[in-house]
């Protein structure tokens, strides 16, 4: 394949991953508008519609207001004037950073790799642009300048792991500058930060499995809470349908949430709420089913829940510990606290990428703290990794 036809299949890829993201809320809104409207309305407006989801997935802040008629309707109260929109419905962007990678493995198996990877990156940022203009409207104002550069940042991180992947694999990545600088360093200071970050990335990713069965066990529990919360609605089938691809959309967020119940912090419904290991204390909620399960009241053993971020430290540690050059108490101390500082660091940018205004009023205020998320997490990650690390100390190294 030459440089022209690379160009243009790493285009297509591009145009491809914003086509499906864009797809997945227009075409249910688009059989609503036939269904349910019977094409008498304009159907533009589903479209800017299906446009605004697709950046606020991304992170794009918004700032939006409700149709007066609307926002009387759903009793928001300040909904009929201008507020913030700044959650992201994590969801597609997971979505985008996936099929990135896959895109970046199918550019990166052609002969000229960095023409296809600019011409992917280049072409949906452009796409976004696009997007980005036609999703302005009275009621839906998003920040231009966001809404070009994360969708294509998102788009642009999947690419690089797809094509740092490929190189790997075809044996490529040795003689590469970072990796050249990275072997010149001590290998006591290589093999310490090298537990650090493996360490610190292991026990976020154990916390997270915890947290995703924890949540699918809630969910199975209230599932009778969940469907009247769904028929209280009245959404009849589309309506119904569109619902569920919202909340699959902020499903990953929950997860993060649930996450940061476990460190300790836990996360906020609305301004003045709290869900915690020590309690929940929740006001009025939005109308979302996903919300049904909710632990309500106070948990006599929801402290139990702390011990999950302190096993995790823990095993990271001992498992990984056979890893240090030279472990003596010094460089233990400072692996597992560079494992704290790993885990603290990433559960504090997960919590801060999941959570921010969700509309107006009390729902200025949605999601995990992510400096306390951050902070607990470098305690308690942190002060068990050490201990896991002292604990494989003592035992015989082969």
């Amino acid at each position: 394949m030459n440089r022209p036809l690379t160009a243009l299949f790493a285009a297509f890829e591009a145009a491809l991953v914003v086509g499906i993201g864009i797809a997945i809320p227009l075409a249910p809104l688009t059989l609503l508008w036939g269904v349910q409207f019977g094409f008498a309305v304009d159907w533009s407006a589903f479209w800017r519609a299906s446009a605004d989801i697709w950046l606020i997935g991304h992170g794009v802040d918004f700032e939006m207001m409700l149709d007066p008629t609307i926002a009387a309707t759903l009793g928001l109260t300040g909904a009929d004037v201008a507020f913030p929109v700044t959650i992201a419905a994590l969801g597609f962007a997971l979505l985008t950073l996936l099929l990135g990678v896959r895109a970046g493995r199918r550019v990166s198996e052609t002969r000229f790799r960095l023409v296809g990877e600019s011409a992917a990156v280049g072409t949906f940022a452009v796409l976004s642009a696009l997007v980005t203009v036609s999703a302005v409207n009275r009621f839906a104002a998003p920040s231009i300048i966001q809404g070009i550069v994360l969708p294509t940042l998102v788009f642009a991180t999947g690419i690089l792991i797809g094509a740092l992947r490929t190189r790997r694999a075809a044996g490529d990545i040795d003689g590469s500058s970072i990796k050249d600088w990275v072997d010149d360093w001590h290998p006591t200071v290589r093999s310490a930060v090298g537990v650090a970050l493996r360490g610190g990335a292991m026990a976020v990713l154990a916390i997270i499995a915890v947290s995703a069965t924890a949540l699918a066990v809630l969910m199975a529990v209230n599932y009778a809470k969940l469907v009247s919360l769904y028929e209280a609605l009245h959404t009849e089938v589309l309506g119904g349908f569109a619902l569920t691809g919202a909340q699959l959309a902020i499903l990953p967020n929950a997860v993060i949430w649930t996450s940061s119940w476990f460190v300790g912090p836990g996360f906020a419904i609305g301004a003045g709420s709290a869900v915690s290991p020590l309690g929940t204390t929740l006001g009025p909620l939005p109308a979302l089913p996903l919300l049904g399960a909710l632990p309500v009241g106070d948990l006599s053993f929801g402290f139990v829940g702390l011990l999950v971020p302190i096993l995790a430290g823990f095993l990271a540690g001992a498992l990984l510990y056979p890893r240090l050059f030279e472990p003596r108490l010094r460089h233990v101390l400072g692996a597992g606290l560079g494992v704290g500082l790993t885990a603290g660091a990433i559960l504090g940018l997960l919590a801060w990428f999941s959570g921010g205004a969700a509309g107006p009023g009390r729902l200025v205020e949605v999601g995990p703290d992510p400096w306390a998320a951050a902070l607990w997490a470098v305690l308690e990650v942190g002060l068990a990794a050490i201990v896991g690390l002292l604990a494989a100390s003592r035992m015989p190294r082969d």
